[in-house]
């Protein structure tokens, strides 16, 4: 063989060597980004999915921008999760059809065109084109068809799951705006609860709370596109359902003189880890610890001093016994909301919540 075309046929052949194994890491990584994503049970950040969601959220934002009222932006962003849980698998199977024509190409199976008809014949299992070039080409035509059925029927499988978490989720959200109000506030939710005659002691409820941020840190950290669905109503938000209970614990914690079931304070520290843990999982750390002096004095007040004193007059009003330090309150008050504040806030602007008046 002459040298010219020995040398021709060897970077031909490490050609299709490359094109073989690019190909096989684009359908192991789709394959693995797909388990990752609905099947493994912790918080895993995906690449590819990331980019899709992040890709579409660019451009619903952009949309959402153009409404009027906050009624007209949450319409928009109601699409945003369940557009962005549809088109994961077109993706999916998208990167897998290039993988494969790229493999059928390396093995080959004739020209490009040749080969992407091939591949989608054989992800789409409709039969129209078959492999030419023996056993290698026709396992791979076989594999790609189940896969292409596993990606579909995962997703499928899921949804279930997925809608079943939703609605576990706003049957809470829609229970607390029966006891918090249309215009929901930690105060409304301390004032029904001592209306209520449950306020010293309602164990169940701070129980039931404490089991929904227990599940909101399982379920929005390992399938992260709960974290998007919106509330049935416009002005409903999970996000804003857990600052009000987690001010409402705050301020009964810090403000209010009784003495507090353990089941509050449980509550509060699950409702803490699982607020602090979802925003960390977008990649938001959550300030926790209290301002430091400078230059050895103490740093300014907190601009929510005023909202703090207006809900204990609110209390005090509705019969509610307060602490008589309020300087000695409002500090603990401080330091307790400081720990979910910053995550509640990130949170809110991620997920475009409506805006709920200050404790």
């Amino acid at each position: 063989m002459p040298l010219t075309l020995y040398k021709g046929f060897m970077l031909e052949m490490g050609l299709r060597i490359l094109a073989f194994g690019a190909g096989v890491f684009l359908v192991i990584t789709t394959v693995l980004a797909a388990i990752r994503s609905f099947v493994l049970p912790r918080n895993e950040s995906v690449l590819l999915s990331n980019w899709v969601f992040s890709g579409l959220r660019r451009a619903f934002t952009a949309i959402a921008k153009l409404g009027r009222t906050y009624s007209q932006r949450d319409k928009v962003m109601a699409l945003y999760a369940p557009v962005g849980l549809v088109a994961l698998p077109i993706v999916w199977l998208g990167v897998v059809s290039l993988g494969y024509t790229i493999i059928f190409w390396a093995l080959d199976e004739g020209s490009l065109e040749r080969c992407y008809r091939l591949s989608n014949s054989s992800l789409l299992t409709l039969g129209s084109e078959e492999p030419t070039e023996g056993f290698t080409a026709s396992f791979m035509s076989y594999s790609e068809a189940t896969l292409g059925l596993f990606l579909m029927t995962l997703l499928i499988s899921y949804l279930p799951t997925i809608y079943q978490a939703f609605s576990r989720r706003e049957l809470v959200v829609a229970r607390l705006e029966l006891r918090a109000g249309t215009e929901a506030s930690a105060v409304e939710l301390l004032c029904w609860l001592n209306r209520s005659g449950s306020l010293q002691d309602d164990r169940e409820q701070w129980e039931i709370w404490e089991e929904w941020f227990v599940e909101i840190e399982e379920t929005h950290t390992s399938l992260p596109v709960l974290s998007f669905f919106r509330s049935p109503q416009p002005g409903r938000s999970w996000v804003m359902a857990a600052a009000i209970i987690l001010d409402a614990a705050a301020l009964l914690i810090s403000a209010v003189e009784m003495s507090h079931a353990p089941n509050i304070t449980l509550c509060f520290k699950a409702g803490c880890v699982a607020i602090n843990r979802v925003s960390r999982f977008f990649k938001f750390e959550a300030q926790t610890k209290a301002p430091t002096p400078v230059d050895g004095k103490e740093p300014l007040e907190d601009p929510e001093r005023q909202d703090f004193e207006d809900a204990c007059e609110q209390l005090s009003k509705a019969g509610i016994p307060l602490k008589a330090d309020v300087e000695g309150a409002w500090e603990q008050y401080q330091q307790l909301r400081i720990k979910y504040a910053g995550a509640v806030d990130y949170l809110a602007k991620l997920t475009m919540a409506p805006v709920t008046k200050p404790i």
